[in-house]
């Protein structure tokens, strides 16, 4: 569905902006239509259902630089970028040349507070999908669809299913809520317009989205039976394994054997890995039948800041001036990868790895020669290159535009389930150690053209190895931040990265820096958040 939610981006300005009171973020659009205007038709409950998914790559109906929410900048509020920064900046795969841009300084170093304009995105703009989802399922109850004359039978079947969707993607919200602040304020669609939500711990969360998931799952479309980009099974089925992997982190509790009981039931979808790795991250790998979930880009009608935006054009090498090679314009310099990244690289059983795509200067010039330090942040030719997304598909064809990406994110890839069966079964799931090899060797043929050369025995099938081999396989994808905090890796001392903590060489962070701060804005409108401890 590279048009999905492009059937229209009018719902982004309608009625959605009823429960955002809580965000200090409001819709400050003119032509908001009233909810009995939009919801009228069939059209328009097609409309709101597609601005639901919008919000996952739309700021604004108005172009790139526009944001519906007031308060909020587009460049700091598009989510798949609010959610590379978030998991990605502040972690030891990536550098951000430009520490004038508002907030990076600060994720980078690992100094942030409650004032960052970064962590207001990614709190206003997840919440306002809780928002929109909620709307939509209290304007498509049977009583208000038999009210406004929506009888067709076939229609009434579309919007039951759009209804679970929705449910989907209102858990998925409350899931990085839960992830990444340890708390939200809690909205269904039972609550009044303009209800201070209560205040939802760990658990709490982790209940409702469970109960939520279990609940719809059944009803939903089956794994890759769904037009591309709405959601299916798999795509709630990895929620699951999502935060059964990181129960203990969550609510302290053992839930590995649930783990491995959702992999096992995505695995059975039908997925297959992409032959090629890189191939995953082109212009057209709305084709990959690895990737679970993809958050669509369109660089002529989806325009925007996001995250395949910024990684293709940020990636280009300010000396290298690569640009052409990723059919993207490219922004001197803009992203770098730390010392500690490029090293999991380092050894003979990765020398052809083709995950390996760092840049370490200009090939035949020795005067353009990187270092793999950062001295200093904004010296565009210290540190190396990355090279892994890209703007052109995989015939070598340019995506339509030279600024914004045609490349939709891969939010979830069988490659990640692969390696969360391994890990589960290493932490005492109920897998096996044969299986979990088999997978993680799966990844390595890849890696390697097909060849054993990089495969690893048994006796290597390591949590330390899974940590690094979880970097190789998913860096720049928005896993890092969480899978180093479960780990042990994150806070604390144990392992530093370059710039960790403010310093250039990397030192121990105070282990409530595990979640983000709640926005101060957020902590002013709704009296019954709190600001998580530290902060």
């Amino acid at each position: 569905m590279k048009k999905y939610i492009l059937i229209t981006i009018l719902a982004l300005t309608t009625v959605f902006q009823s429960c955002t009171d809580d965000l200090n973020v409001v819709s400050k659009d003119d032509d908001v239509l009233s909810s009995d205007v939009l919801f009228s038709t069939p059209a328009g409950y097609k409309q709101a259902f597609a601005g639901v998914y919008g919000n996952l790559t739309l700021t604004g109906v108005l172009g790139p630089d526009n944001s519906s929410l007031e308060g909020v900048d587009a460049g700091t509020s598009q989510f798949t970028r609010c959610l590379l920064y978030l998991q990605e900046l502040t972690t030891d795969e990536l550098v951000w040349s430009y520490e004038n841009d508002g907030g990076t300084a600060e994720l980078q170093r690992n100094i942030w507070t409650a004032a960052n304009p970064v962590i207001l995105g990614m709190f206003s703009r997840t919440m306002v999908s809780v928002s929109y989802a909620n709307e939509f399922l209290r304007q498509s109850t049977p009583e208000k669809l038999s009210s406004r004359g929506i009888t067709n039978a076939a229609t009434l079947a579309d919007i039951a299913l759009w209804r679970k969707e929705v449910r989907v993607l209102r858990a998925y919200a409350y899931y990085n809520m839960m992830d990444l602040f340890g708390k939200a304020p809690m909205y269904t669609e039972n609550d009044p317009v303009n209800f201070a939500g209560p205040e939802f711990n760990r658990k709490q969360l982790f209940d409702f989205i469970e109960t939520e998931l279990k609940a719809v799952l059944p009803d939903l479309k089956a794994a890759r039976t769904n037009e591309y980009g709405r959601l299916d099974q798999s795509m709630a089925r990895m929620i699951l394994a999502k935060m059964y992997l990181n129960a203990q982190v969550y609510i302290q509790a053992d839930r590995f054997d649930d783990c491995i009981t959702m992999c096992n039931e995505i695995i059975a979808g039908g997925y297959t890995l992409k032959p090629k790795y890189l191939d995953n991250f082109k212009a057209d790998n709305n084709t990959s039948a690895e990737i679970i979930f993809g958050i669509q880009s369109d660089g002529a009608v989806s325009q925007n800041w996001g995250a395949t935006t910024v990684l293709t054009n940020g990636q280009i090498g300010a000396w290298e001036n690569n640009g052409a090679d990723f059919g993207i314009g490219g922004w001197t310099g803009a992203l770098r990868i730390r010392k500690e990244f490029a090293q999991k690289f380092d050894g003979v059983k990765f020398s052809q790895d083709t995950r390996n795509t760092i840049g370490k200067g200009v090939a035949g010039d020795p005067a353009k020669q990187r270092s793999i330090d950062i001295e200093d942040i904004g010296v565009k030719t210290q540190g190396y290159i990355l090279s892994k997304f890209s703007n052109k598909t995989s015939t070598g064809v340019n995506g339509i535009s030279s600024t914004y990406a045609d490349t939709d994110f891969p939010l979830f890839r069988l490659a990640d389930v692969y390696l969360m069966y391994a890990e589960a079964t290493l932490r005492g799931g109920n897998g096996t150690t044969a299986q979990a090899l088999e997978y993680v060797n799966d990844l390595r043929k890849r890696a390697n053209n097909g060849s054993t050369v990089g495969n690893i025995a048994l006796g290597d099938l390591t949590l330390d190895f899974l940590i690094d081999e979880r970097a190789r396989e998913l860096h720049w994808e928005a896993h890092r931040r969480q899978d180093l905090i479960r780990f042990g890796k994150y806070t604390g001392g144990s392992y530093n990265w370059a710039w960790k903590g403010n310093s250039s060489k990397g030192i121990s962070i105070p282990a409530y820096m595990s979640v983000f701060p709640i926005p101060e804005g957020s902590l002013g409108a709704n009296r019954n958040l709190t600001q998580n401890t530290g902060y």
